[in-house]
């Protein structure tokens, strides 16, 4: 982890981005250690890691599909958009915490980095 940057349970998250949670409330306790604000899931793909929040604005099946694949905490959907109860099933089955937050994506991003919370620079 990044000097300076800080572990964070998604109580926090939901917190201090004033989110709803869409789905996974038992699983608020998961701890994150990076954010990666990206509505691109290649870039996704290719520079996150495992205990990683996504914020993103793309409400799609592939953002659970990308999430699944490597190995997020959580996914937070921003600028007040809610995915389909489809995508919400997906990402329960997966065991995949959903939030949801007016706030948008810079805006959000910033949040958390300004309380501790770090980008993925590179892949581990």
């Amino acid at each position: 982890m990044e000097e300076g940057a800080m572990c964070m349970d998604l109580y926090n998250v939901q917190k201090l981005l004033q989110a709803k949670v869409l789905t996974g409330s038992e699983l608020m306790h998961r701890q994150i250690e990076s954010c990666c604000g990206s509505d691109m899931m290649s870039d996704v793909l290719a520079f996150t890691k495992r205990n990683t929040l996504l914020c993103t604005g793309l409400t799609n099946m592939q953002v659970v599909r990308t999430a699944d694949m490597t190995e997020l905490s959580a996914l937070v959907f921003v600028r007040g958009k809610v995915p389909d109860a489809d995508i919400v099933a997906a990402a329960a089955e997966n065991n995949l915490p959903v939030l949801a937050t007016d706030y948008t994506l810079f805006e959000a991003c910033g949040i958390l980095y300004g309380a501790g919370i770090r980008g993925c620079s590179k892949k581990e």
